[in-house]
């Protein structure tokens, strides 16, 4: 059985430590853990390894945030993986930093890497791993916030919150969204 875990973010050093790159970030982890690397390969760098005896492909889109979907599509359509079995990992400025939301539908909550999935996958009905970034910016300063690094207060928990997010993304593949959102969704 086939999973895909697409991070999302922008590529480039200067987007590397960002905000905005944290679905990259998460899916590093996943792989670093499996030993696995990334290769570059058609509109994504892709990472794969077997786990509890499923095959999981992790991508990190080169299409930058605002086109991620074009190279979500194109994965689960080379893989052949239905849509509930991909998982879209990325940052929330509505939810406080570090904390984590499971979902399984909703709107594109103003994310344009969200937008950009709709659009090509033609539904909001897909599992996503929300983290969140906290919105502590000053008003019209939204796009230096997410395109900013983390703060002194926030680096030291960050790489905690990262690992959290890959149990929960491990959780989600071997017991299923449901009854991962009752475990991660409840914890603070």
């Amino acid at each position: 059985m086939n999973y895909l875990i697409a991070g999302l973010g922008n590529i480039g050093d200067e987007y590397t430590n960002t905000r905005h790159n944290i679905g990259f970030k998460i899916t590093e982890a996943l792989a670093e853990e499996a030993g696995a690397s990334f290769i570059l390969e058609r509109l994504a760098f892709h990472a794969s390894y077997k786990w509890k005896g499923k095959n999981i492909h992790l991508i990190k889109p080169t299409t930058y945030m605002n086109e991620s979907g074009k190279s979500i599509r194109y994965w689960m359509n080379e893989l052949n993986i239905p849509v509930e079995r991909m998982i879209v990992v990325l940052d929330d400025l509505a939810i406080p930093f570090g904390q984590i939301r499971l979902r399984s539908k909703g709107s594109d909550g103003g994310h344009n890497g969200l937008t950009s999935v709709q659009q090509n996958l033609n539904t909001t009905i897909y599992p996503r791993l929300r983290f969140g970034i906290g919105n502590e910016f000053r008003k019209g300063s939204q796009v230096n916030y997410v395109l900013g690094e983390w703060n002194a207060e926030e680096k030291k928990i960050l790489a905690e919150r990262i690992k959290e997010s890959a149990e929960a993304i491990k959780s989600i593949i071997s017991i299923g969204l449901e009854r991962s959102m009752n475990i991660y969704n409840t914890q603070k």
